[in-house]
């Protein structure tokens, strides 16, 4: 059933990329990297890193519009078991534990304007935004165009008070010494995987798309234009941190974007920032559970021991999917960290996203005559600089945050063993 355009698949894009890593990681980057040079310069190569990967999709979702993701493009480039793989790692990682990621944010947020538990908080997001998405399509697409339009006005309206506001003593761009010297060192690799946590999401549209219009034409656009609108604004939002925030307060914070409030609008500023992000969040996790179960959806079309998952209401909405991957964020809610859940989250999603374009480079050489209304722009560089970037940042993970990596690790090999399921995928 066709029920998303260009706009509600924008806006799929838009919000699944910000959420909590924006608003979260910069603090820990700064431990990393002292220098306001060195930050920002992070988040553009992070920024071009997603633009590489965004255009490596583009080209497979045109030549293989279904929805599910990486779980439809490594079953289709590589094997079913690989794809039975890289679907449970979708629906645990990629969206259950951004979901878990984006609601304790928010209820840490809203804990600040009232004396609530956030983990009470976080809980009754999740089971709000279900029910919009459970019940109907249609209405579970306009929420989300909605609340992302929301979204990109609270987020503009934030970046112009902060680039009017006077900056803090001490703040410049120039780099002190050699640029070479700020960029090359050895956190800046590191820092790369919370950069990376914080723009996934790029390639969301790929797994609503067989509910696009038009998605040999829609999808390449939605996927490009989204983002390098969300890298304008991200490079935006860290200029008005660094101009607000102290460096010597940045380093290790995670309400970074509080503190930023605090500096820009006076003493309640951080509950102005906290009460924006409370709707921003809202928008984020609404996102995720409109993307994430067609994963589950389209494996249950396709594995006859996941059939059950295939269920949709009247309307088309993949209601125990939903329901399935709304469990699972709860049970991250209730028994994870905020920092744990984000380490781990992004070392595992960075070897499902590499992958996934090394696809590009393989489906070229075996399956030569399929049809690609796009193709790549600067092939082989630009998904080239994709996996290039990719290897080295998850190395520098497994050197450094080696518990993350082993956990990644040990997910990915648990879905291997789901994903050795055997069913016929469908084209």
């Amino acid at each position: 059933m066709k029920s998303i355009g260009y706009y509600t698949a924008l806006a799929i894009v838009v919000a699944n990329m910000i959420g909590t890593g924006v608003f979260t990681t910069l603090g820990l980057q700064a431990s990393e990297l002292g220098t306001s040079f060195a930050l920002l310069t992070l988040w553009v190569v992070g920024g071009a890193i997603a633009l590489c990967g965004a255009l490596s999709y583009a080209e497979l979702a045109a030549a293989l519009p279904r929805s599910g993701g990486e779980y439809h493009f490594l079953t289709r480039i590589y094997h079913p078991a690989l794809g039975g793989m890289a679907g449970w790692v979708s629906m645990v990682v990629g969206f259950a534990a951004p979901v878990a990621l984006a609601a304790m944010a928010l209820g840490r947020y809203a804990a600040t304007l009232a004396p609530v538990p956030p983990s009470l908080t976080a809980s009754i997001s999740i089971l709000a935004v279900t029910g919009f998405h459970a019940v109907k399509v249609q209405l579970g697409t306009r929420f989300q165009v909605v609340t992302t339009a929301l979204k990109l006005v609270l987020i503009a309206v934030f970046c112009a008070a902060g680039l009017l506001a006077e900056p803090v003593a001490g703040f410049r761009i120039v780099p002190p010494g050699p640029a070479a010297v700020e960029v090359f060192s050895s956190g800046f690799a590191l820092s790369l995987i919370y950069v990376s946590y914080a723009y996934s999401g790029w390639n969301a549209a790929t797994y609503v798309a067989s509910e696009v219009y038009e998605p040999q034409r829609v999808l390449p656009r939605v996927l490009l234009h989204g983002t390098v609108l969300v890298t304008l604004l991200y490079v935006l939002l860290n200029l008005v941190f660094l101009r607000t925030i102290p460096m010597a307060q940045l380093a290790g914070t995670v309400e970074v974007g509080a503190l930023s409030a605090f500096h820009v609008f006076g003493p309640r500023g951080g509950a102005i920032m906290g009460a924006m992000l409370c709707l921003l969040l809202i928008s984020t996790i609404s996102a995720m559970v409109l993307a994430g179960p067609r994963v589950v959806q389209v494996m249950g079309e396709d594995l006859p021991a996941l059939r059950a998952l295939s269920a949709r209401t009247r309307d088309g909405a993949p209601y125990r999917a939903i329901l399935l991957q709304q469990a699972l964020a709860l049970g991250f809610v209730l028994t994870g960290s905020f920092e744990g859940v984000l380490s781990y989250a992004g070392f595992t999603l960075n070897l499902f996203t590499l992958l996934t374009v090394v696809g590009v480079f393989v489906l070229r050489r075996t399956a030569p005559g399929l049809p690609r209304p796009y193709r790549v722009w600067g092939y082989p560089f630009t998904p080239g600089a994709f996996v290039t970037i990719s290897l080295v940042t998850l190395g520098a993970v497994a050197l450094e945050r080696p518990l993350a990596a082993f956990a990644g690790i040990g997910t990915v090999l648990v879905a291997l063993l789901l994903g050795r399921a055997r069913g016929r995928p469908s084209s």
